[in-house]
């Protein structure tokens, strides 16, 4: 952290950064871990379930694209704020539905936010990093798993004794409060400038050396970027990598919970326990994840990450026990922890704003648009079968991260 009131308002900066981080996870958690009973509430089946959760994805990548426009003109702090608001309010209206269109409905709000608060917050935490000049991305999506486990927590415990209604009600409640709170805090501070540092001569700032993020800071030229062409594929590779994983995320999020209470038959507050166990594992990697970056570099971390999801959830899948399948979970999150964050932040690095926004709009793509995909899976085969998908693209994740990396050793060669 640089000295003076320089580094003082980046510590600032990080910390509130950190809050709104933490928000999403908890506000998104408490949501996720009600829908067996407003999937009850609705009457809907696994497909029509899909297809209302289809409402989250069309208004996220929708608002994902537009985004990055928004921040250019705004800021990224100000539609950081803007976003949380409309995410608190949204996150209200789902038990307020009674069939599936309208929960389809009210889910395109809630969608845009959530869509558009990961573009603004990422953007910012990019600019963060680079002028800190340490891998620190993972301890934000640390503070987004920690949130989501303190939401399922929450709503594990509230299960019993709250209606959906009055719980999801408490948590926009809280969300606004907090938003009131942390969000002038946030528009007072000036945006992350990175410090300009080129790179030495003869130095291909290759993004897998430990302790370098990669690339040129803030998507400025940079001698890592031959062409906009090749900037453009690897951003859209990275993409690629996080929508393999962000799969995964969204599909835990949505489906663990009746995973473990359909096909396991257990109980409600232990069905909503199974998306927390797997947020904890998920919030530990990322709090380890900066001195894995600095040990693996990031592409070995990549491809470590993938292969441990895939073998975690074909046991959370196939595990005839709900203790079985609860450490299939962990193990899932703990593989799916740095992946995310690492491929964000290296599309960031590479091309500014607008490489957050194709990244995201990507990889939360795969977050949105998998829960519908299982919902359909799972009423032509199973939902065990469904969920087996989460292993076969977090498995695709580590082969393509495998492959970059060998692209990348090849054109160091190539260029020595």
């Amino acid at each position: 952290m640089p000295r003076g009131p320089a580094g003082a308002r980046l510590a600032r900066l990080r910390t509130v950064l950190t809050v709104f981080f933490a928000l999403d996870g908890f506000v998104f958690a408490g949501w996720v871990v009600r829908i067996p009973d407003i999937k009850d509430q609705t009457g809907a089946s696994p497909s029509a379930l899909g297809l209302a959760l289809l409402g989250v994805s069309a208004g996220g990548v929708a608002t994902m694209v537009l985004t990055g426009g928004l921040i250019r003109r705004y800021g990224a702090h100000a539609v950081t704020v803007g976003t949380a608001v409309l995410l608190s309010v949204g996150v209200m209206l789902p038990p307020l539905t009674r069939s599936a269109l309208a929960l389809g409905l009210v889910l395109l709000v809630f969608g845009a936010a959530f869509g558009s608060i990961n573009v603004a917050m990422n953007s910012a935490a990019v600019d963060l990093v680079a002028a800190l000049r340490r891998p620190v991305m993972p301890s934000f999506h640390a503070a987004f798993s920690l949130g989501g486990m303190l939401g399922a927590g929450l709503g594990a415990l509230v299960a019993g004794h709250l209606s959906p209604t009055r719980h999801l009600l408490l948590l926009a409640l809280l969300g606004l409060a907090v938003t009131a709170f942390a969000g002038p805090a946030l528009l007072a501070l000036p945006a992350a400038k990175p410090p300009p540092a080129p790179a030495p001569a003869g130095s291909d700032t290759d993004a897998d050396a430990p302790g370098v993020p990669g690339g040129e800071p803030g998507g400025g030229p940079a001698a890592a970027e031959p062409t906009a062409g090749r900037t453009r594929l690897l951003v859209a590779v990275l993409g690629l990598v996080a929508l393999c994983t962000a799969y995964g995320e969204g599909a835990m999020a949505d489906w663990s919970a009746l995973h473990l209470k359909e096909s396991l038959d257990a109980g409600p507050g232990l069905a909503a326990a199974g998306y927390s166990v797997f947020a904890l594992a998920m919030t530990a990697g990322r709090l380890s994840g900066t001195a894995l970056l600095l040990r693996l570099g990031q592409n070995r971390a990549l491809v470590a990450g993938g292969a441990t999801a895939c073998a975690g959830m074909l046991l959370g899948s196939f595990s005839p026990s709900v203790w079985g399948a609860l450490v299939g979970f962990a193990l899932t999150g703990l593989g799916l922890a740095n992946i995310f964050p690492i491929a964000i932040g290296r599309a960031g690095e590479l091309a500014g704003p607008h490489g957050v926004a194709v990244a995201s709009t990507l990889g939360y793509g795969g977050m949105l648009l998998g829960p519908p995909a299982i919902g359909f899976l799972a009423d032509w085969f199973s939902l065990r079968a469904a969920l087996s998908t989460v292993a076969l693209l977090a498995g695709a994740a580590s082969v393509i991260a495998y492959a970059m990396q060998a692209g990348q050793q090849a054109a160091g060669a190539r260029r020595r």
